[in-house]
């Protein structure tokens, strides 16, 4: 399974961007797929994920600001993000699990640059 993710940029703060993240290769059956980012000198940390039937996590930093959905017959994840801050710059990565006869395998993309800025 590969992953390729787009849509990463430069944004002025309170600006919106939209991260894609195509799977493709020979998948099975994709459960989650979510959104990770790290920013320089801090660990990668969980933005938000969403389940195959829709159901959504977020972290706090971003509720409100960013949504996350997915297309299942696209095998994409999409990441909107709304009224972006300084600190929410940093690489993001997509990853999926793929259910493969009762075992999980998780993926993840080549990650995609956000930076905020004025």
């Amino acid at each position: 399974v590969q992953l390729q993710a787009s849509g990463g940029g430069l944004v002025q703060p309170g600006g919106s961007l939209r991260l894609s993240c195509a799977a493709s290769g020979n998948i099975f059956s994709i459960s989650a797929m979510g959104w990770y980012r790290q920013a320089p000198g801090k660990e990668r940390e969980l933005v938000a994920v969403i389940s195959k039937s829709g159901s959504t996590n977020y972290a706090d930093s971003v509720k409100g600001r960013i949504t996350i959905s997915r297309d299942n017959a696209k095998n994409t994840v999409y990441l909107q993000m709304n009224s972006l801050k300084f600190e929410d710059t940093a690489v993001y990565y997509c990853n999926v699990n793929e259910e493969r006869w009762g075992i999980t395998r998780t993926y993840w993309g080549q990650g995609t640059q956000v930076t905020v800025s004025s």
